[in-house]
């Protein structure tokens, strides 16, 4: 049969690993918890992010960004122009959603929130949350510069036909900055946990989280690194990064996912069908996620 129509739009998004060295040895990077009501796959474990909004780009947050160009940061990206706006919304989303503002001071120096800075910026961060205020507000009346030069792409995947909602989203790593709390929003997130990127997949395979097939992928690519610095030199050393659209299709033969160059994937409609409805989507989401997860002896 004919491949199905997909009229979903698809909004740019970004998404950042943010990893520190654990106690014991290796990485642990920041998960959050997706609120339960949301329609694509809710109370999912992600990394914090979101859409890419239209604020998050131009001469007004360019301004106020270290490290990289909007041109350094589109020519990285593949894109024409406001390729920086994707680094500007992993900070702003890694602030709404988590609290962690990845910033440097006035005088120089990284900017540390414990105290009454800390009590302060719980307030920026609310207002921002309640629409009541930008986040490029709350940088200039802070006087801060965005550390966008501590980022690194890492990994760029498309939201496959069929979903409620698709998105065009660009993966980043980045350390995590010292003297910094994080704390979900209880908004569009609900939980949030430093966790070993080993340790979430064997929970997912227990059944205690859930993931979804990316950050499966991503938490798998991340895993064998040792340490936080060893992963940012490799993200920053990467010569590309490419695009990966994975396809669904569900049949009598059951759930099936195909990436780019895999037998078949040009094909992938003519065997099964879309999912048909955002239950159904999620489910086949669930089904492929535990299928990339598998119990590999150690």
């Amino acid at each position: 049969m004919a491949a199905p129509t997909d009229k979903t739009a698809i909004r740019p998004a970004a998404t950042v690993m943010l990893v520190r060295d654990a106690d014991h040895g290796g990485i642990e990077v920041l998960m959050v918890k997706r609120n339960l009501n949301s329609d694509f796959v809710g109370g999912a474990y992600v990394f914090p992010g979101g859409g890419v909004d239209p604020a998050d780009g131009g001469a007004e947050a360019e301004a106020v960004c270290v490290g990289r160009s909007d041109a350094e940061a589109s020519e990285i990206l593949g894109v024409e122009a406001g390729g920086l706006a994707y680094w500007v919304a992993c900070l702003r989303e890694l602030f709404e959603e988590a609290g962690i503002l990845m910033a440097t001071t006035p005088d120089g120096s990284t900017l540390e929130l414990t105290g009454a800075t800390a009590e302060r910026y719980v307030s920026h961060r609310s207002e921002v949350n309640a629409s009541e205020r930008r986040f490029l507000d709350v940088v200039a009346a802070e006087r801060l510069t965005l550390d966008v030069g501590d980022l690194h792409y890492f990994a760029h995947w498309i939201t496959p036909e069929g979903s409620p909602r698709r998105y065009d989203t660009r993966f980043f790593v980045a350390t995590a900055p010292a003297n910094q709390t994080a704390a979900h929003d209880a908004g569009e997130v609900i939980a949030d946990e430093w966790i070993a990127p080993q340790d979430a997949l064997r929970r997912h395979r227990e059944g205690d989280i859930e993931l979804i097939f990316p950050t499966i992928k991503n938490l798998q690519a991340i895993s064998r690194f040792a340490s936080a610095a060893e992963l940012i030199e490799a993200a920053r050393a990467a010569a590309s990064v490419p695009a990966i659209m994975p396809r669904i299709t569900v049949s009598d033969k059951g759930v099936r996912i195909l990436l780019p160059g895999d037998e078949g994937y040009e094909e992938a409609y003519t065997e099964g069908r879309a999912p048909a409805d955002t239950a159904d989507f999620n489910s086949a989401v669930k089904a492929i996620s535990h299928a990339a997860n598998p119990d590999v002896p150690s």
